[in-house]
């Protein structure tokens, strides 16, 4: 059981683009990218799949049994399948209604993932996977984020016939990060690697929220144009995304 402290959400450093501005969230109660961390700290030995007394133990396959619950599901049921199917998992799911017993709106569930492998082999499914499922990370994405996802995908993220769904997820929509990681795991596919991200279609236009930072982002552009201003000087400490929005836009 991973416990998250829901306020230092809100004061620590974590906030990046405005995912945790707000102390109501569901960040401190959902499987998210916060138990891939907890999980490549606890159990990273597993995840790599060595073993000091057993090494021939974490060599075979076993048949272990993993439960996620609650699992945010963006794109709902299809989704989960799309992506752990195709790795020889059973999989099993059972839809959390909401407090007033709705099924509406966010889904949720309960999810059991059954098969024959080798252990590390199921650790490094749900690193991976987990906040590709959720399709949001509670840190900033950069190049390194590439590394992890070829390190963690290596041997299965190549062959997967979703691997562009889980490259964009798992990068969280950064289109020129997606495309590096993409020509280094096919490279013969690098003209047709996502291009542009418009791609998606309408799932990512169903899937997106809308943030309240993303109302705040388009309030400000909208004053500076009504302001005709010529200098604009972005002093946050993020990404830069108001002024890739202006030079987007203008």
């Amino acid at each position: 059981m991973l416990d998250v402290d829901p306020v230092g959400l809100v004061r620590g450093r974590g906030q990046s683009d405005g995912l945790f501005d707000q102390y109501v969230n569901d960040r401190p109660y959902a499987a998210s990218s916060f138990l891939s961390v907890a999980l490549n700290k606890t159990l990273r030995t597993a995840m790599n799949g060595v073993s000091s007394a057993r090494q021939e133990l974490a060599d075979g396959g076993l048949p272990p049994e993993a439960v996620v619950t609650p699992l945010p599901m963006r794109g709902g049921e299809q989704v989960v399948r799309q992506l752990f199917e195709p790795l020889g998992w059973r999989v099993d799911l059972d839809r959390i209604p909401g407090p007033n017993g709705e099924t509406t709106g966010k889904a949720y569930a309960r999810l059991r993932l059954s098969g024959t492998a080798r252990l590390s082999a199921l650790l490094n499914h749900l690193y991976v996977l987990i906040p590709v499922i959720d399709d949001a990370k509670h840190y900033w994405v950069g190049d390194e984020e590439i590394e992890k996802l070829l390190k963690r995908g290596e041997g299965w993220l190549e062959q997967h016939p979703a691997k562009e769904l889980i490259v964009r997820r798992y990068l969280r929509h950064r289109g020129s990060l997606a495309r590096a990681a993409l020509e280094r795991l096919a490279p013969e596919t690098r003209d047709e690697a996502l291009e542009p991200d418009e791609r998606s279609g309408e799932e990512d236009a169903l899937e997106t929220p809308i943030r309240l930072n993303d109302q705040r982002m388009a309030a400000v552009v909208e004053a500076l144009r009504a302001s005709g201003a010529k200098i604009i000087a972005d002093l946050g400490c993020g990404e830069g995304k108001l002024l890739q929005r202006l030079l987007r836009e203008r």
